[in-house]
Formats: structure tokens, C-alpha cells, sequence
């Protein structure tokens, strides 16, 4: 049996899917939606809600492709548009809150190279902050977004964005250091 091969490369199957070719639009989600689930699981903490923030962002990718101008490149577009997603899910299911939490300074003697955390583990603690501070620690730290877009996008402050960022650092730089305290078998925490 012969395999006809439809499209062969990313920019015919973009075309096609914009014309509304279910086969180039299942074709690219296919592709794209293993990274992209991975992009909004790092905003929801529960897979089920990180699920549907990438299938409504797969809706708005699909009903906004005509607007794909392949001025960067296809993959980026279609991540900002699961960030966009997943802070709008964030928003609309838990009023994100930007909170304070104080602790004592940075522990200078701690480095967090020094940990010996598998990615579960790791998401695991960027799961467990706040989620004010989840938002802004994965935009910075993870996609590189600027404290400027951060701010614009969650609709606070840069000096917020800034806090934020350093206060998610601090308390993973103690959850970690729990963490390598606990596996180290000293029994302290």
C-alpha cells in the first residue's frame, strides 16, 4: 500500500488548517499539543484544568489562524496564545492573588545547583506556590517574558511583577533547601 504523503511541511499544513482542513488542523495539533499541554500544566497545577485551557486555546488558535502572519515562527505564536489561555483560565477560575509572604532573607550558604530533584519533583514545588507567584515566576523564569509584559498581560505593576518574582525565588530557594535536608537523611526540615 503506497502512503500519500498531504503536506509536507508546517507552512502548507498552516495554509490548509486555515481554510479549515480538518486533517492539517488535527495534523497540527498533533505536533503541537504535547508542548503545549506541557506549557499550560506549568500555569494550572491540576492536568485536568491545564487539558481544557490548551483545548480552548487550540479553538482560538484554529479560529485566528488567517491572522498568522509567519513573521516569527508558528510554534511561538500558538505558545503565547496557551499562556494568554491559561492566565484567562487562571482569572476567571480563582481570582489570582498576589499575596505577601514574609520570610528571612536568602540563605547565602545555598545553592541551589546543589539539589538532586527530578522534574516531577520540581513542578511539584512551582505547583505549590501561590499562585500569584506561580504566574510570574513561570512567565519570567520559564518563557522569558519581560517584568514590562508580565505586568500588562496580569494587569499589575512591574514593581508587583518584580516582588513577585523575588518572593517565588525565595520560597522555592527554602522549599529546595528543605527538600535536600529531608533527602539527605538528617531527618531536619
Amino acid at each position: 500500500m503506497k502512503v500519500i504523503t498531504f503536506f509536507n511541511n508546517e507552512k502548507q499544513l498552516i495554509k490548509k488548517a486555515a481554510g479549515g482542513h480538518r486533517e492539517a488542523q488535527r495534523r497540527l495539533y498533533e505536533i503541537h499539543a504535547p508542548k503545549m499541554l506541557s506549557v499550560c500544566r506549568r500555569y494550572l497545577n491540576d492536568i485536568m484544568q491545564a487539558e481544557e485551557a490548551m483545548c480552548n486555546g487550540f479553538l482560538k488558535v484554529f479560529q485566528n489562524l488567517d491572522s498568522f502572519r509567519d513573521e516569527g515562527s508558528f510554534e511561538g505564536w500558538v505558545r503565547r496564545t496557551m499562556v494568554n489561555e491559561s492566565i484567562s483560565y487562571l482569572r476567571k477560575t480563582s481570582k489570582m492573588q498576589f499575596t505577601d509572604y514574609d520570610q528571612e532573607g536568602d540563605d547565602p550558604t545555598y545553592s541551589p545547583q546543589d539539589s538532586n530533584l527530578e522534574v516531577e519533583e520540581i513542578q511539584a514545588l512551582i505547583d505549590a506556590l501561590p499562585e500569584g507567584y506561580r504566574a510570574v515566576f513561570v512567565m519570567y523564569a520559564v518563557e522569558g517574558y519581560k517584568h514590562q509584559e508580565i505586568a500588562q498581560k496580569l494587569e499589575i505593576s512591574e514593581s508587583t511583577s518584580k516582588s513577585q518574582l523575588f518572593k517565588a525565588r525565595k520560597l522555592l530557594q527554602q522549599k529546595l533547601k528543605e527538600f535536600n535536608t529531608y533527602s539527605y537523611g538528617t531527618g531536619k526540615i
